[in-house]
């Protein structure tokens, strides 16, 4: 934060300069705009015509742009501003011709609130875009001057012969009767333009921009000095678009039709001719529907190939049971085969006796042997349901393998009677596929006849106007407004660089943190500005107790107080300080070498009692320029003697005297102003004591914290200069 405010402080010492120019850039700007040439503007939006949409629920009205690819938004807005568009929109205007009213300041564009109106009927092309001055003293004649500097006199409504033009300048009744108060008196300018120079000038003064990317709206904005003229232009601008688009589109549809026309004779030709031959090929081939029957023929050899499958999964599994059968024949009850491909209902009933009759053997073998006689019958019945079933699983095994291969003979006839279909058809596809090409082109053609015969007859477009231009009621140029606030701050700105640069040449300590960023002296003392004895006799009492504190006054040393001028402060402090230690009941010496004061009233190296407490004396005497640098000493000792504290208000830095001085002396203590001591005299003051080794010397920082602003700067300096400026100090016994 003290950061801030110490890089702030500059600007703030300069705000009222700042301020001041900030008024100062906003008055100019605002006189300046009194004669500006302010421009109006308006705006007229157009809606493009889009290919998918229409009037609700009219698909007539949809096609009427059929022949019109999506609109570009970007490419129509070139369009708009073409050359020829423009051309074409100012055949409807009366911008040819443009008036003046010149003024003392500023010259006005007329159009038709002038009081005047010119009709050219002749003019020689080198008289086109050049300048015709009118003069009207009365409301019956004027005074013509032609670019050639030629006058001429004549009266309202008569024509004018020129050398190289003839023209009619007669009033404008119609402004006349709808206002009361029209001033003709005056002087006037006009010129007839060019075409080539009144379209670069709207070229110039035109704007085209889309609302947004996606959205088919374009804005005509047009700028003109007259409101008039900036409402008419953008309006006939969109119009001459929607006429030159309806023209084209009618025009394209046109040449369209004849071409259509011819297009469809030809392909009607043709397609007749490919149907004979396609009949032609279906007699002699013998084909009815060649995709239909070899479809069935398909479909037939798919369900025989899916037969055939199912036979001969049944012929492998009663293949497996029969042999799995004729393994175990001997053993019959003791198999277990899978008649799951063998299942006949008349299998399954013998399977079903099967298990009862073994059920019933169980029983009997329960109660008799094996020789019985009911167990052998059931054992016969068993057999003889055991040869039935073997014979009757070989003869289903020769069944089945008939039919696998009277079904594999007809799958062979059936696959044999598609072999030259191929061909059949990609012949008929060959013919068909022309046929199919020629027909889509006889039928579109004939779509886009009679969408191009809607269109011929259709003369209007969905591009379209959705928001005329108004005429503006105030300028858009300049923005008085902005410009003010813009010059206001562009002084301002220019003041703080200004001020910027002031405060980077002078270069002055300003504060504590550039002493102590610059030497390696400490600052043993900050001084502010004091503006009352009270604060002043305070401020130094405080102070000597400050430096004793840091055993830099101490009983008999000689202090000495240097500067690089007297300006700087180094006898106020030399003065104030040694009338602060004198108040304490020290006894004190104050010796002004330069007698800057004034308090000593006797000779060189005489000592003068002040009071009781305070003497002073001065060194001002050209003998002291031989001393050497112990005779210096000598003195300061000889004339310190008897004293408790010797103060020394030494001359400016540098000097000869001075440098002894200091050399001799216990304590130097070196006051900068913050406002008046440059940055690079701290620097010198560390070369100084390397050089001659000083030791125990010392800053002091006179008007620290000071930050007074140019008006307070400025007004005490006049104060000065007038002698008005009261010495805060006056009632000082010793000042």
């Amino acid at each position: 934060m003290e950061e801030s405010l110490r890089i702030l402080k500059p600007y703030l010492r300069g705000l009222p300069l700042i301020v001041a120019a900030m008024i100062i850039g906003y008055l100019v700007m605002n006189q300046y705009l009194k004669y500006v040439t302010p421009k109006y503007e308006s705006v007229s939006r157009l809606r493009l015509a889009d290919i998918d949409e229409g009037v609700p629920n009219s698909n007539l009205f949809k096609d009427f742009d059929v022949f019109v690819t999506t609109n570009k938004i970007a490419s129509e807005i070139e369009v708009i501003k073409s050359q020829i568009l423009i051309d074409k929109a100012l055949n409807q205007l009366d911008f040819e011709v443009e008036m003046y009213r010149v003024g003392k300041m500023r010259t006005t564009e007329l159009y038709d609130d002038s009081p005047f109106i010119v009709e050219f009927l002749s003019l020689d092309n080198r008289l086109y875009d050049r300048t015709f001055n009118l003069k009207i003293r009365n409301k019956d004649t004027y005074t013509l001057t032609d670019p050639h500097g030629a006058e001429f006199r004549a009266a309202f409504g008569d024509t004018l012969s020129l050398d190289d033009a003839e023209l009619i300048v007669s009033l404008n009744k119609d402004l006349f009767n709808s206002r009361n108060n029209v001033d003709l008196v005056d002087d006037y300018q006009f010129k007839k333009l060019s075409r080539s120079e009144l379209i670069s000038q709207i070229k110039r003064d035109l704007t085209v921009m889309p609302v947004d990317r996606d959205v088919a709206v374009i804005r005509l904005i047009f700028a003109s000095p007259h409101p008039t003229k900036a409402a008419r232009f953008p309006d006939a601008l969109a119009q001459a678009y929607i006429e030159d688009y309806i023209s084209n589109k009618s025009e394209a549809a046109r040449v369209t039709m004849n071409f259509l026309d011819e297009q469809v004779s030809e392909v009607s030709r043709k397609l007749s001719e490919i149907e004979r031959n396609i009949e032609a090929y279906r007699n002699q081939e013998n084909i009815t529907n060649i995709r239909q029957e070899s479809e069935t023929i398909l479909r037939e050899v798919s369900q025989m190939r899916i037969q055939q499958t199912n036979l001969l999964m049944s012929l492998e599994a009663i293949n497996e049971l029969n042999s799995y059968v004729q393994d175990g024949a001997e053993n019959f009850e003791l198999l277990a085969p899978n008649f799951e491909a063998f299942t006949d209902l008349l299998s399954t009933e013998l399977i079903k006796k099967v298990k009862e009759l073994r059920a019933e053997k169980r029983d009997l073998l329960l109660i008799y042997t094996p020789r019985e006689e009911r167990v052998q019958v059931i054992d016969e019945k068993l057999n003889d349901i055991y040869a039935y079933l073997i014979e009757s699983i070989s003869n289903t095994r020769r069944n089945l393998e008939i039919k696998y291969e009277n079904l594999s003979r007809d799958i062979a006839l059936a696959e044999l009677q598609l072999v030259d279909f191929p061909e059949k058809e990609r012949l008929l596809t060959i013919l068909q596929r022309e046929f199919e090409i020629y027909q889509a082109s006889y039928n579109f053609l004939n779509e886009k006849k009679i969408e191009a015969e809607i269109a011929h007859a259709a003369s209007i477009s969905f591009h379209r106007i959705i928001e005329f231009a108004e005429i503006p009621k105030a300028p858009f140029s300049p923005n008085y407004i902005i410009l003010k606030i813009v010059a206001a701050l562009l002084a301002g700105g220019a003041m703080l660089v200004f001020i910027f640069l002031v405060h980077t040449l002078k270069a002055r300590v300003n504060d504590q943190i550039t002493i102590e960023s610059t030497s390696t002296i400490p600052v043993v003392a900050a001084t502010p500005k004091l503006s009352s004895v009270d604060k002043l006799q305070q401020f130094f009492l405080h102070q000597a107790n400050k430096l004793e504190a840091k055993k830099l006054i101490k009983e008999g040393r000689t202090i000495t107080i240097n500067a690089f001028s007297d300006r700087e402060g180094k006898t106020f402090h030399a003065m104030h300080l040694a009338e602060a230690l004198s108040k304490q009941n020290r006894n004190v010496l104050l010796i002004d070498v330069d007698n800057i004061t004034g308090l000593s009233q006797a000779g060189a190296k005489e000592i003068h009692k002040l009071n009781d407490t305070l003497s002073v004396t001065h060194l001002q005497h050209s003998d002291f320029t031989f001393y050497t640098n112990n005779q210096v000493a000598d003195l300061l000792l000889e004339l310190s003697n008897g004293f408790d504290l010797t103060i020394v208000a030494n001359s400016n830095l540098e000097t000869q005297l001075s440098l002894q001085i200091m050399k001799a002396t216990d304590i130097n203590l070196v006051v900068l102003d913050s406002r008046l001591t440059p940055a690079k005299k701290v620097s010198l003051i560390d070369l100084l004591k390397d050089e001659f080794a000083l030791e125990h010397i010392y800053f002091i920082l006179n008007r620290a914290g000071y930050n007074p602003n140019i008006v307070v700067e400025i007004s005490e300096w006049l104060l000065k200069k007038s002698g008005l400026k009261v010495n805060p100090y006056k009632t000082l016994t010793y000042v």
